[in-house]
């Protein structure tokens, strides 16, 4: 075995200074340097004897053609393949350039180790010595890093010529694939075996080394935004015991630039847009393992929009049509992104008026004494240029025309930036590539362009098994396959089961995003679920059904859910003797029997969040309406609405407001059932149990037992929520706390006293009268407490984003209740996905 280039030695320098390689780059240049200074003399020589033919023999003349020309030393290339590089026609003499030019191309083609150009009795002799031909690449030593990756980052292949040159350039590929890894340390030493005939084994020794990540990110400059905030801007982690369950605390320098970006953006969302990075380092620091990463940033001053005005040299575009299309308005802060989709929402609203060319571009006049920007957004005619076609590369699974539909414009229409890069955003959020990239090229006409989209597709499956424990429902687990990009028709299809201490269920999805060829969201669910009865509900369940279901995005923002809803649910009460002491009748009355719900509703939801996952600024509003009596045993109009409101307060601190309220009411002949009323508990106010607050039976607590939620018809809810980060912690590690007060109520029961189709109701009257705080007066199988009065609690929480899934725990005290109601001072809930 003999070595062919040299190994990267350790650190960081070690992709710049590999000694042995430079060595034999050095001596291959050496002996090319020498022949090509022989093909320089023997090249001048011939031009002399062209000059001087009289004095030359005849035999030196015909060596000045190349059919002249002998070759020597070859066995796999062919004589007259060697020749054909001097470029000449039979007869054509040969010059000093075609001479060193023919050199330079036997070197450039891989296939020889050495050519020498000589005069030899008046003829020009080439002498070649072929490369070795590549029996097969092997690599040793990896285990971080398969061989079919490596195998596909090398150029040297089986049955191609061994060149110094591609095997040294080889080498550096490997080098690095293992610094994207994080891995600086990685050695690489390329050996060749000789296995006669010609033929070699090209095998790469690998020492891998210890990956070296991220130790620590500091920010040097910040003084409007903690340390803390802008780590969860950037995608680079530090290094910690959670390691070993993400890569982000690699040192990448691709990801390192997409966080610089990342911050820029997020400065100049918030209104900071002299912002800056001056400079970014990376320290290795050996003790620690690690890179420290330095981020040294000029935030300049917050500036907030002054005017905001429309300039338009083209006829028959309304200015009042294109002022209601901008996302910005004086006085608030300004934000870059609200700029971008101002300008893309004013070059549809012109789009309309029938000018497909023209373009929407702002300008802004800064004004750093009042620390405000006025925009102006100037439509003018654009360039005439249209679309000649629009070619996708790189998706191997995705079908064409799911990545063509994101596009609202079509091969041969007008070309426009804007809805270009529109398209390019929602391609990325689809999530079914790794990257995605837009680029033009030229058409056939000068007004003509054509659009290369390159996409690289990425897994889309997920196989998942979710565990967790709630105070309510016990441990429970899940069982979950899913595919967002089914058979790359962009579908979404799910498959799940649950199993827990008091819950089985399966469920069942399926979404089309583009249902009959509009951006509408279509769909449908199964269900089956089971509950046992445990502390919190004195009955079984049985549910099945299914859902219909259809989304349509009014804007970017506003969202129409429409539904329709099949099911059949079934409850069994437990009786251990025939005077049913242990029970509330209004639960006898619907024992074993199946209701039957058919209903239509819809959803309309206005979302402003900043973040879906962890907001920190916005509001999300959402209006919920379902209508029961389409058939089935249950008439109702169930109406409810929630509100949320998040704003930065000092610092890292999160202000959470909420506010909720619901009403269900009958309508036709039919009576509401108990299982058509809310059930609220810390859902509506911390502190109490499921089913704690409102209505309760004290019929059913007569004989010494629990007394029964019967639920309500109407309920509010507020609270007030503060939540911070734990400083001290690793940002990563994903740990919050909060403080909270919430107040709400649930009331009003509407359903049945008395149940006489319940054999031996007579026997089992109660007085109510009798029984403190029953609003049933009288004899009643059920005595019914009912109370608008406010419950209310406060509490802390403790909030982590944990790498099993979010997990939250509340410990809260009732500051106000009923005497009825029941409490649950801790609370803890939870799941995990892996």
């Amino acid at each position: 075995m003999r070595s062919v280039a040299g190994c990267a030695p350790k650190g960081v320098q070690s992709d710049v200074s590999q000694n042995n390689g430079k060595v034999a780059h050095q001596m291959a240049r050496s002996r090319f340097v020498s022949r090509l200074a022989s093909v320089v003399g023997f090249a001048v020589m011939v031009a002399v004897g062209s000059v001087s033919g009289a004095v030359m023999a005849p035999g030196v003349a015909m060596a000045q053609s190349a059919n002249s020309i002998v070759v020597e030393g070859n066995q796999r290339v062919d004589a007259d393949t060697i020749r054909s590089y001097f470029q000449t026609t039979p007869g054509q003499s040969l010059t000093p350039s075609k001479i060193d030019e023919a050199l330079k191309s036997l070197y450039a083609t891989g296939l020889f180790s050495d050519v020498t150009i000589s005069n030899r009795g008046g003829r020009m002799v080439v002498s070649v010595v072929e490369n070795q031909v590549i029996n097969r690449v092997a690599f040793e030593g990896n285990k971080k890093v398969k061989d079919d990756q490596l195998a596909l980052e090398v150029q040297s292949k089986p049955r191609s010529p061994l060149s110094r040159t591609t095997v040294q350039a080889d080498t550096q590929r490997i080098i690095d694939v293992y610094h994207r890894a994080g891995r600086y340390d990685v050695r690489v030493e390329p050996k060749v075996i000789e296995r006669g005939q010609g033929r070699v084994d090209l095998v790469f020794e690998i020492n891998e080394g210890d990956k070296l990540g991220v130790a620590e990110i500091k920010f040097v400059g910040n003084k409007a935004y903690s340390e803390y905030k802008l780590k969860e801007e950037v995608t680079t982690t530090e290094t910690n015991w959670l390691s070993w369950l993400k890569n982000t605390d690699i040192y990448d320098v691709d990801r390192i630039n997409t966080d610089q970006e990342l911050l820029r953006r997020f400065y100049l969302k918030h209104g900071y847009a002299d912002f800056r990075i001056i400079s970014v380092t990376a320290d290795l620091d050996r003790e620690r393992d690690g890179f420290v990463l330095t981020y040294v940033l000029d935030e300049g001053p917050q500036y907030r929009v002054g005017t905001v005005d429309v300039v338009t040299g083209i006829k028959d575009v309304s200015i009042n049509d294109l002022r209601a299309a901008l996302r910005v308005a004086p006085g608030q802060v300004y934000n870059a992104e609200l700029v971008e989709k101002s300008v893309e929402n004013a070059t549809i609203e012109v789009s309309k008026s029938g000018y497909a060319f023209a373009q929407v571009r702002p300008r802004g006049d800064r004004n750093v004494e009042t620390r405000t920007i006025s925009l102006v957004f100037a439509v003018e005619e654009g360039p005439r240029v249209y679309v000649e076609r629009i070619e996708i590369r790189g998706n191997v699974r995705t079908r064409d025309w799911v990545i063509r539909r994101e596009f609202d414009f079509a091969e041969g229409d007008a070309y426009n930036r804007v809805m270009v890069d529109r398209a390019e955003r929602r391609l990325r959020n689809l999530g079914y590539f790794k990257d995605v990239k837009i680029t033009n090229e030229p058409g056939t006409a000068p007004d003509r362009i054509i659009l290369v989209v390159t996409v690289e597709d990425q897994p889309t499956g997920e196989f998942s098994v979710s565990g967790g424990y709630s105070t309510s429902d016990g441990f429970i687990g899940e069982v979950a396959i899913s595919e967002k990009n089914f058979l790359g028709r962009g579908q979404y299809v799910r498959l799940a089961g649950q199993l827990g201490e008091n819950v089985q269920g399966a469920d069942f999805s399926f979404t089309e995003p583009y249902f009959l060829d509009y951006r509408i969201a279509a769909g449908f669910d199964l269900f089956w679920k089971t509950t046992t009865a445990n502390s919190y509900s004195q009955y079984d369940t049985e549910t099945m059904g299914g859902t219909l279901r259809i989304a349509l995005p009014l804007t970017d923002e506003l969202t129409l859910g429409l539904r329709y809803m099949l099911s059949q649910k079934e409850i069994s009460v437990s009786i251990e003797d025939e005077v049913f002491n242990d029970v509330s009748w209004a639960l006898l009355e619907i024992n074993n029997e199946s209701i039957i719900t058919s209903a239509v509703g819809y959803t309309l939801s206005y979302n402003m969040l900043d973040d879906n996952r962890n907001p920190s600024n916005g509001y999300l509003l959402e209006l919920k309406q379902d209508f029961a009596g389409l058939g089935g045993d249950t008439t109702y109009i169930r109406s409810t609405f929630d509100a949320r409101f998040y704003t930065p307060i000092v610092g890292d601190f999160v202000l959470l407001l909420r506010g909720q309220v619901g009403n269900v009411t009958g309508w036709g002949d039919e009576d509401l059932r108990i299982t058509d009323n809310f059930f609220k508990g810390p859902d509506l106010v911390r502190g109490f149990a499921p089913n704690g607050i409102g209505p309760r039976d004290l019929a059913s607590g007569y004989y010494g037992q629990d007394m029964d939620a019967l639920g309500g018809t109407m309920y509010w809810g507020t609270s007030a929520e503060i939540q911070f980060p734990l400083s001290f912690l690793p940002k990563d590690f994903g740990l919050k706390a909060a403080v909270f007060a919430d107040a709400g109520s649930l009331w009003d029961y509407q359903g049945n006293t008395t149940f006489a189709n319940i054999p031996n109701w007579e026997d089992n009257l109660v007085d109510c009268s009798t029984l403190a705080g029953s609003s049933t007066k009288g004899n009643a199988n059920v005595c019914v407490a009912d109370s608008d009065s406010i419950r209310s609690s406060v509490g802390v929480s403790l909030i982590w984003q944990s790498p099993f899934g979010p997990l939250r725990f509340d410990y809260a005290w009732a500051l106000t209740k009923e005497w009825y109601d029941e409490v649950q001072q801790f609370r803890f809930s939870g799941g995990t996905r892996f």
